[in-house]
This record gives C-alpha cells, structure tokens and sequence, in this order.
C-alpha cells in the first residue's frame, strides 16, 4: 500500500469514525430512554447527535482555537513563519491556511478546521524561539499533511463529540440520583450502571482517540518529510519539542491529541496504563522511522 493511498483509506476512516461517533450517542439516548421510559429522551438524543456533527462540522475549529488561547497571526509580526506557510502551502498544492499563535514558551503546534478551504495552523510562540528555518519547515509540512490527509476534520470534531458523550452521561447519573431518591433499591441499580456509562464513555473516546492519532502522526510525518524533501528537519525539531520539560499553559485533555507532540510533558512515561492509552505514538519511534526514511 502507497503513502497515497493511504490518505484514501485515511478518508474514508475520518467518515466511519464520525459515524461511530453519532451511533454512539443515539445508543446513549435509547438507553436513557429505555431507563426512564421516555422515548423524549431517544428523539433529543437523535438531535442532539445531528445539530453536535452540523456544529462541530462547521464551528469546531473555533472551539479548538478559543480553548487553545490562540490569536492570530499577523505577517508584520511573524514574516517568516508567514514565509514558511504560504512556500509549502504552494508546493503541498493547498490553499494557504490561516495562521494562529499561542503565547506559550512550551513549543508545539496543530491543524484545524474541516477542509483544505477553511483550514488553520496554530504555533505556539516557543515553537518560534527554539526551532531552526528547516526544523520549523518539517512542522509546519507535518501539520499540513494533516490539512492534505482530510484529517483536520475528524480529529476536531472529535473534540466535541467526546464532549455530548461526557454530556449525556452525566445527565443520566444526574437523573439516577433524582430516582434513587424516590425508587429505593431499583434506584441503586440504575446508579450502578450510570456509574459504568461514566466510566466506558471516556474510555471509548479515549480508545477512539488512539485510532485516530497514533497512525495519523506517522502519515503526517511521513507525508510532510515527503514534503520538504528533508527529514532530518521534522526529526530534529520532534527531538527538541520532546526535551521541553514543561507542559503548555492551557494543556487540554480534550484536544491534547491534536498537537504534534502531546501538550502534557512527563506524564506519558509515569507507568504502563498511561503509556498504553497515549494519544500520541512514542517521539523516539516516529524520529528513528524519519531518519530512517530516504527520498532521492
């Protein structure tokens, strides 16, 4: 299988995980309306399914870029990064994406929006101060292969999804807690299993989350060395990211898997169940595979 197709199959996985998504929280509402015997419940599920994807279709990337702290770019300010977007921009054959910046000394940077149309890049500005003109080049080529692979829109979308998941669980142990008041020990039981929804909720999210970051990483990186035709610029710049000891400023769980190194620093590595549950592949695999990589 070639690296184009790839981005094919990339495609088509971004729709199916949106849909898993959306069967997810309709099964959420037909089981609180079987608990509650309110079929309201099924029927505000199915629209709250509908208007979440419409919302998250067309606003996700303003979520993602608020919650980020991001502002925007200006070209008197930050030239060369400017420079750097618009160049490989043109030799990606992509319309050129907005450009965000973070005020954080930690450096790190995303894609966002739903298509190559309405796409953005966010860096932060320790990012700017810590990396060389290759090394910024193979981050900003990673994050626009994420724009060239369509997967921008799933891995913001997922932002808000995850988010209704949590909503419509801590409204059914919300609601447990009314009946349990008033249906004794039936009311214990429905506990129980609000209990369990909240645990699998974010732990389906979260192992959805890994489906969709681990593979797309080692793509993006490969695609953006393809790129600029120098993979020792992304490799360098991954391995100066990862030294960086501090976490972000505004780290969020919820978009952490959007960043091209995760936001949280140190906490990766504190035993085998977070390791095992890493929205992110392990940087010392994706440079040895970069270096690794020989293109004519």
């Amino acid at each position: 299988m070639t690296l184009y197709t790839l981005q094919e199959v990339n495609i088509r996985k971004t729709y199916l995980f949106l849909f898993i998504f959306l069967i997810l929280v309709i099964t959420l509402g037909w089981f609180l309306s079987y608990v509650f015997a309110d079929n309201t419940i099924l029927i505000a599920a199915v629209i709250l399914s509908v208007f979440s994807a419409l919302y998250s279709y067309w606003n996700s990337d303003k979520v993602i870029l608020s919650l980020s702290g991001a502002k925007p770019a200006t070209k008197d300010n930050f030239p060369e990064l400017f420079r750097i977007v618009e160049n490989l921009s043109i030799t990606a054959g992509l319309p050129t994406p907005k450009i965000y910046v973070i005020e954080d000394t930690s450096p790190n940077a995303f894609a966002t929006g739903r298509d190559p149309q309405h796409s953005a890049i966010c860096v932060t500005t320790g990012l700017l101060r810590l990396l060389e003109k290759s090394e910024l080049e193979g981050v900003i080529a990673h994050e626009l292969s994420h724009i060239g692979n369509r997967d921008i829109l799933l891995m913001s979308i997922v932002v808000i999804l995850v988010g209704i998941v949590g909503l419509l669980s801590r409204w059914f142990i919300s609601g447990v807690r009314w009946r349990d008041n008033r249906r004794g020990e039936g009311g214990q039981i429905l506990l129980l299993l609000g209990l369990i929804m909240i645990i699998l909720a974010p732990l389906t999210a979260t192992l959805l989350k890994l489906a969709i970051s681990r593979k797309r990483e080692f793509l993006a990186d490969a695609t953006g060395a393809l790129l600029t035709r120098y993979p020792k610029g992304l490799a360098r710049a991954l391995e100066k990211i990862s030294q960086y000891p501090y976490s972000m400023k505004n780290a969020n769980t919820a978009t952490a898997h959007l960043f091209i190194v995760n936001p949280f620093r140190g906490k990766e590595r504190k035993s085998w169940l977070t390791r095992l549950f890493m929205t992110h592949p392990p940087v010392e695999e994706r440079i040895k595979a970069l270096r690794q990589m020989s293109i004519g």
